[in-house]
């Protein structure tokens, strides 16, 4: 045995917690970043007639697509610099500062003055929320019980939803020729999301370190201390606490992972979990970021929506993605991660490939459009949830954040970056048939990671983390 090892029980203390007022409090100020990216994002797809007009910024269709692709490289490259920031660091340093980057940034878009400015504000935007990604999750998976880990994560991360229906809601108002005028009421929306980001620094002061990063540094007493309050905390609220039902672990104090720790863990210790993250990240992003950020193009091109009622359809659709992982949420904790991962994943597949043919047939309009979506979106927004659980929960604690920001990176890059350009210009073709080819894509590629899954998935149900993935520094 290492001399220098240490032995804790923080793992099983935090697992064993009752759920009380502390956890509100972590879901509260850390899951308002799903929030700010769903606002960022309907706002854009709702907007995206008023700022690309005469009274905004005269954009093209294909540029408000290379726009929306402009916001996920800033994710991509925020997610995986603040990452790595984030496991070196510590959650509560990192996420802080990344709410900062993403509320000045998002203000500084409503003072766009051209179609450059307004695509390099849009990238600082999404560095922002890439680096929230990284340090939100990683941090939010460390701290819930890990009975409730999976409901909680689904239901987080379905919050984007809520900042959807903000979004689109606050477009019909904003976008009222009535209240404002046409060239001014796109750029106060972006105020939005920058007065919530700052709002939230304060909020996110009473969340304290993860005390499981905390242990893993060396930092053992601080950890202790941490978890002393956090137990005080939910103890004096609920009483008696149950004794840890786990047991100890030994860890021994290390420096940082190096790149070839980090392609050793990938590509040798967990190759298939390598392969599953890789593959349910891409295909979420792809079908999403394909059909969303372009939505508000579709209904108004081949549905004849004027661009002040486009907020009124979207609200529908944030409806059913924000109930989906809500309502199917504790189902991925009692039935099993490996199940309804497969069958959300296939079933939504499945009925956007019906979809599909349907709108090349000419056989929908623009509720019809919107009611589908709503129903498919209800399924693949708890697939999309759980995608993140996934490489969040099934990889080492001291690579955690780093981790989820590669994978995030790879599926924004695939399916994000490559989705709403593609779409873009498929729209523009005006082509129903080309739209179709598309929307079979995206459907192909979820109906292939529900198959992957059910191949390679992990049983990582009510588990916790150091027994799924055991720490790097854990003396084995």
């Amino acid at each position: 045995m290492a001399e220098r090892s240490y032995e804790t029980d923080i793992p099983a203390r935090l697992d064993r917690l009752p759920w009380q007022r502390f956890h509100w409090l972590v879901i509260a100020a850390l899951g308002i970043t799903w929030i700010l990216d769903g606002l960022e994002v309907t706002l854009v797809g709702s907007l995206s007639g008023a700022f690309a007009g005469p009274n905004g910024l005269s954009m093209s269709e294909s540029q408000i697509g290379f726009a929306a692709s402009a916001y996920l490289a800033g994710a991509i490259l925020g997610a995986l610099g603040f990452g790595q920031l984030t496991d070196l660091y510590g959650r509560k340093r990192l996420f802080s500062i990344t709410v900062l980057v993403y509320a000045a940034a998002t203000i500084a878009t409503g003072f766009s003055w051209n179609f450059v400015s307004f695509a390099v504000f849009r990238f600082g935007t999404g560095a922002g929320i890439g680096g929230e990604y990284a340090a939100i999750n990683s941090a939010i998976d460390e701290l819930i019980p890990a009975r409730a880990r999976g409901w909680t994560d689904l239901a987080v991360n379905g919050t984007f939803w809520i900042g959807a229906a903000l979004g689109a809601g606050s477009s019909l108002a904003l976008l009222d020729p009535r209240l404002l005028p046409p060239w001014l009421g796109w750029r106060l929306a972006f105020g939005i999301g920058g007065a919530l980001g700052l709002g939230v620094v304060m909020l996110r002061r009473l969340v304290p370190e993860s005390p499981r990063w905390l242990m893993t540094h060396g930092r053992l007493a601080e950890a202790e201390r941490v978890v002393r309050e956090i137990e005080a905390r939910v103890g004096g609220r609920a009483g008696a606490l149950p004794r840890p039902a786990g047991k100890p672990i030994r860890l021994v104090p290390r420096g940082p992972v190096s790149l070839v720790e980090l392609a050793t863990v990938l590509l040798r210790r967990y190759p298939r979990r390598t392969l599953l993250g890789l593959t349910l990240m891409a295909a979420q992003a792809f079908c999403y970021n394909a059909v969303f950020f372009t939505y508000a193009l579709v209904l108004r091109r081949f549905y004849a929506v004027p661009a002040d009622r486009v907020g009124a359809y979207i609200l529908a659709f944030a409806a059913g993605n924000f109930l989906g992982p809500l309502l199917l949420g504790r189902l991925f904790d009692t039935i099993g991660r490996r199940v309804m991962i497969t069958l959300t994943y296939g079933l939504a597949g499945a009925l956007m490939a019906a979809t599909a043919l349907l709108f090349a047939f000419g056989a929908l309009g623009a509720a019809d459009q919107t009611a589908l979506w709503t129903a498919i979106f209800f399924i693949a927004s708890a697939a999309a949830s759980a995608a993140y659980l996934t490489v969040g929960e099934t990889f080492p604690l001291e690579l955690r954040a780093l981790i989820i920001a590669l994978f995030y990176a790879f599926g924004a890059a695939i399916g994000g970056i490559a989705g709403p350009s593609l779409f873009g210009i498929l729209i523009q073709s005006g082509s129903r048939d080309a739209l179709m080819w598309g929307y079979l894509l995206a459907a192909g590629l979820m109906v292939g990671a529900a198959a992957v899954e059910g191949a390679i998935g992990v049983n990582a149900e009510r588990r916790s983390l150091e027994d799924i993935a055991a720490p790097l520094s854990m003396d084995l």
